[in-house]
């Protein structure tokens, strides 16, 4: 106290130095302070004054305004509940027992859709293939069909793409890689077509893809030489196939400025007069490979041969052989031509059927393996060729013989082949 009454005489007198002065004023508002709190931790109440400040309150203070929005007591005495009745935390979804109902629409609600009200269904949308994609996604599924021939399977990989308003430019490009392919490729393109119109291709879209292809023609026979002849029998193929209408011919007629165009319609044409009365042109493509049976398969060898001998033209022979693709059954054909040797009366069959065996050994057209076989059955059934032919057993061994001297056929061969004397004789019934 006697510091504070020297303090007061000291300003009464003006003797006050700045420092003094600053230290004195900042004692009171500090005393001011500790009043303030200790009057508010005693009254049970809280005083606001109209402008939001507390009674008593430094104006200046930021402890000393009440925020119109902060909830927090200022008594210090709170009702101890939770905030919203324990459904407004974080991650909490609402009330326990509380159940959200179907809300609707809000038409004023920003991102409210008009047309989008209603049942909403979600379904996978493919892409449409661009044209520019269309032959690097399409020509891989048609090789891959060459190789296993399943229609079911192109199908249900077609129906994977969303080929829109290119779809009949898969016609196109089928026969294209056909036409560059075998004859077997092309038969089985016919049938692809077949297969595949009614249910991902219409009439419309194939003579759409036939038209596309005899416009293209100038630019196909720089590759395939013979496109105009094989189109014009694709075109056959369809018509008698039911799967391009008989009138696909008639819009041509007299519209044709392309020599080529014009070769493939009159190559359609003439097939289907020469096959009216058949309802499919299956021998269209010739000879489809292994899927054709066995007995066609012999036939068509055995006639093959005959015409070899009648014209001597070995290159002929070697295409109509290519042509039937059975290089699994070329043991046949060795087969076939031994027994006509053994069936032919003089030497010219014989030097003909050696000329020709040993052309194909030498290009490799007929293997060992198949050689072997062939001979080999022929030794194998020689007692029942000998009921036919008596002296077989001297005609196979001066054939061997001069086979091997040719080089047709290994020293191993030429041994096999069974003499007169460890062959039983052939079986002739007893005369009564």
């Amino acid at each position: 106290i006697g510091e504070e009454d020297a303090l007061n005489d000291g300003e009464i007198n003006g003797n006050w130095t700045p420092q003094e002065k600053a230290l004195h004023e900042a004692r009171l508002k500090a005393k001011a302070k500790r009043r303030q709190r200790k009057s508010s931790r005693n009254s049970t109440s809280e005083s606001l004054s109209e402008t939001g400040e507390l009674a008593g309150g430094d104006p200046h203070s930021p402890k000393g305004k009440v925020g119109a929005n902060d909830r927090k007591s200022r008594t210090g005495k709170g009702r101890g509940l939770p905030k919203k009745g324990g459904a407004g935390g974080k991650g909490v979804w609402g009330a326990a027992g509380m159940v959200y109902e179907d809300e609707e629409p809000d038409a004023r609600d920003p991102n409210y859709d008009e047309s989008s009200q209603g049942d909403t269904v979600y379904a996978t949308v493919m892409p449409e293939v661009d044209e520019k994609e269309l032959e690097k996604t399409v020509n891989p599924i048609v090789r891959e069909y060459f190789e296993h021939g399943d229609t079911k399977e192109v199908q249900m990989l077609l129906k994977e793409l969303n080929l829109g308003s290119h779809k009949y430019e898969f016609s196109s490009l089928a026969v294209s890689l056909a036409l560059e392919g075998k004859a077997s490729h092309r038969e089985l393109t016919s049938r692809l077509l077949s297969d595949l119109s009614g249910k991902l291709l219409s009439q419309s879209d194939l003579a759409r893809a036939f038209d596309k292809m005899l416009k293209e023609l100038p630019d196909l026979i720089l590759d395939t030489p013979e496109a105009p002849q094989m189109l014009g029998q694709f075109i056959a193929r369809a018509i008698a196939d039911h799967i391009l209408p008989m009138s696909f011919l008639d819009c041509y007629k007299g519209k044709v400025d392309c020599d080529h165009a014009r070769v493939a319609l009159d190559r359609a044409a003439v097939l289907l007069r020469m096959k009216r009365e058949i309802l499919r042109l299956d021998n269209v493509w010739g000879v489809g490979g292994g899927q054709r049976p066995v007995k066609h398969l012999i036939k068509e060898m055995n006639l093959l041969l005959k015409e070899y001998l009648t014209s001597g033209d070995v290159l002929e022979a070697e295409h109509c052989l290519r042509d039937l693709e059975v290089p699994h059954f070329h043991h046949e054909l060795v087969y076939e031509a031994v027994v006509m040797v053994l069936e032919s009366k003089g030497d010219a069959a014989s030097h003909a059927i050696i000329k020709l065996l040993q052309t194909f050994w030498k290009i490799g057209l007929i293997t060992v393996d198949q050689m072997n076989r062939g001979f080999q059955r022929v030794y194998d059934e020689l007692p029942e060729i000998s009921l036919d032919v008596p002296h077989a057993h001297s005609m196979i061994e001066n054939f061997v013989d001069l086979c091997h001297q040719e080089s047709v056929i290994t020293k191993q061969l030429r041994d096999a082949c069974p003499s007169r004397s460890v062959c039983p004789p052939p079986y002739l019934p007893n005369k009564l």
